[in-house]
């Protein structure tokens, strides 16, 4: 698929904000739906496939944190947008699943940027693959397969966020080797860039709770004190 063929789903109450934003993507070939509340949008995916969620926070009735953390499990990506701009925002945001946000109010085109970026993580650009993403990597109990976006444990599914995925696969490729954050969110974004500080802190942390034996003492992505993440695929050697 390509990216501008997507479908789209914007949820946010003000109607100014869903006329201006719809018709700005849709002009970029998105297909673009729009809806109120997190009740209007259960009633939409109950009837239509989306690819990405743009998901506003102050809504009516249910807020936006607990509606991007209630959907996080059925796979769709979702970009955040808000009026709440602060660092605690942005951070609570990607820990309940969010692959990226955006302060209110913002340009069109950065949107665009970032729903791009996103769709490519989330494997619906349509670009080729080269032949390392084909490849399966083993480490430990786990198999990272590039081609389908899955990651297992001893053959049991474990669910990952796009965001989580892109992350993992960038350590993987790169193993025994220093990463600083800088580097990290180049390969994550290239010249699109994170406006917070913290999202490769934050996705270390969701990525060690799924994989470590015990997330407070990592073997596989190891904190490297002043220079960034090291991946370790033999870091459970020994391990019962």
């Amino acid at each position: 698929m390509d990216s501008e063929s997507a479908s789209l789903l914007l949820v946010d109450d003000d109607p100014e904000i869903r006329e201006l934003t719809q018709a700005y993507l849709m002009r970029q070939g998105f297909q673009v739906a729009c809806v109120e509340s997190g009740e209007a949008m259960d009633a939409h995916l109950a009837k239509h496939k989306v690819d990405l969620i743009i998901l506003d926070l102050m809504l009516p009735g249910e807020h936006g944190l607990s509606i991007a953390r209630r959907v996080k499990g059925d796979g769709v990506p979702i970009v955040i947008i808000s009026a709440q701009g602060d660092d605690v925002d942005r951070i609570v945001g990607l820990e309940v699943g969010a692959d990226d946000y955006l302060s209110k109010p913002f340009n069109p085109r950065e949107l665009l940027a970032r729903i791009r970026a996103v769709l490519r993580r989330a494997g619906k650009s349509g670009a080729a693959d080269n032949s390392s993403d084909s490849a399966r990597v083993r480490f430990g109990r786990f198999e990272l397969d590039m081609a389908s976006h899955q990651l297992t444990r001893e053959g049991q599914s474990v669910p990952l966020t796009s965001g989580e995925f892109d992350l993992l696969a960038i350590l993987v490729k790169q193993p025994n080797k220093v990463l600083d954050r800088d580097r990290i969110l180049d390969l994550l974004t290239g010249a699109e860039r994170s406006p917070f500080d913290r999202s490769i802190d934050v996705r270390v942390t969701r990525l060690r709770a799924k994989l470590e034996p015990d997330p407070s003492a990592p073997v596989f992505i190891k904190t490297i004190w002043g220079k960034g993440y090291m991946f370790c695929p033999d870091g459970d050697v020994g391990q019962n």
